[in-house]
């Protein structure tokens, strides 16, 4: 079969197919068919923004790893000129500071009290800022929602010292409610130092002072369904309720699941700061939790090897709590932290 001028002309001027490598191939085709290179060329600026968070990740949350060795030894931090130093000098003493975990009262005790306090905060807390949310998106007029949102979350800025210097100034033996039940001939009350309203006290402490901001995280959800649903919903007859069940919650799922899961992977972790400014007033037994039994055990005692074996059980309980609460979220039909 013979060809034109025009093929024969076309033919000749083609460009021969340039040949690649097989990791070239790879690179493209993971990269939707640009190579790594022009990547880090693209995206630089983004990530030269991320090497200060990066940087303090690394810092401050990967190379302490490293110092989990001394759950294994028998610490010293005398025993050299620099940390580094003692932990090559110090013993091996193996799985020692774990069984003695195993036989501590003190360190069940703060058990029970954490899982206690954190399913308090689960069920009390965990709901209100979801409630808030759709209060404020489905009944608060647009003028005041802004309002609204600015007194919300405006304890989130307040440090703990303050938030619990203004609920003694009100539950206290010394505050409102007790001097105005004095001043009518009553005996007053004192919330503040009842070890068995402890736990009740400090999820109500958190409520106060962050249940406004996790509203923000649910209205920036709820701004992103479309108007027309809701429109749409109204013409086929649909009235407030059934248009917040079937429109407004299903929007909320993903970030409901997703925040669940952050909660769960923190159970174990009840709030440091603002349980240790109230331990005095009620006492360990009502207030010891994990974390503050391991600043007593490792900075108060300087048993710094033990408090690093507390740690690490702690650390492996929560990344299995939140293995197990993704793959919840996964049997839900959401993504969770990650997908599968």
């Amino acid at each position: 079969m013979s060809l034109s001028t025009e093929d024969r002309r076309a033919r000749a001027t083609r460009t021969p197919p340039v040949k690649t490598s097989g990791a070239e191939r790879r690179k493209r085709r993971a990269a939707g068919g640009i190579t790594l290179r022009h990547r880090l060329r693209r995206d630089r600026t983004l990530i030269l923004m991320t090497l200060p968070a990066m940087l303090l990740l690394l810092v401050f949350a990967y190379i302490p790893l490293a110092g989990n060795v001394v759950a294994f030894q028998d610490y010293d931090p005398y025993i050299a000129d620099n940390a580094f130093q003692s932990m090559a000098q110090s013993p091996w003493v193996g799985l020692e500071w774990f069984q003695q975990m195993v036989n501590d009262r003190l360190f069940w005790s703060s058990l029970q009290n954490t899982l206690v306090i954190f399913l308090l905060q689960l069920t009390l807390f965990f709901p209100v800022p979801i409630l808030l949310a759709l209060f404020i998106n489905s009944f608060v007029r647009p003028r005041v929602r802004a309002v609204a949102q600015a007194i919300l979350y405006l304890p989130h800025f307040f440090s703990w010292v303050l938030v619990v210097t203004v609920f003694q100034q009100m539950f206290g033996g010394a505050g409102l409610i007790a001097q105005t039940l004095r001043d009518h001939g009553h005996d007053g009350i004192d919330l503040m130092t009842d070890p068995g309203l402890f736990k009740f006290l400090i999820t109500f402490e958190m409520i106060w002072k962050d249940a406004g901001w996790g509203v923000i995280v649910f209205l920036a959800a709820l701004a992103s369904v479309s108007p027309d649903l809701y429109e749409a919903s109204a013409m086929d007859g649909a009235n407030r309720w059934r248009r917040m069940w079937h429109i407004t919650l299903p929007a909320l799922r993903p970030v409901v699941a997703l925040l669940l899961v952050l909660q769960v992977g923190n159970a174990l972790t009840v709030g440091f700061e603002q349980i240790l400014l109230q331990r005095t007033a009620v006492g360990p037994g009502a207030s010891e939790v994990l974390d503050t039994y391991v600043w007593n055990v490792g900075i108060t005692y300087g048993n710094f090897s033990y408090a690093a074996a507390v740690g690490i059980i702690k650390g492996i309980f929560g990344l299995l709590l939140v293995l197990g609460a993704n793959k919840v979220a996964h049997l839900m039909g959401e993504q969770g932290v990650y997908k599968k």
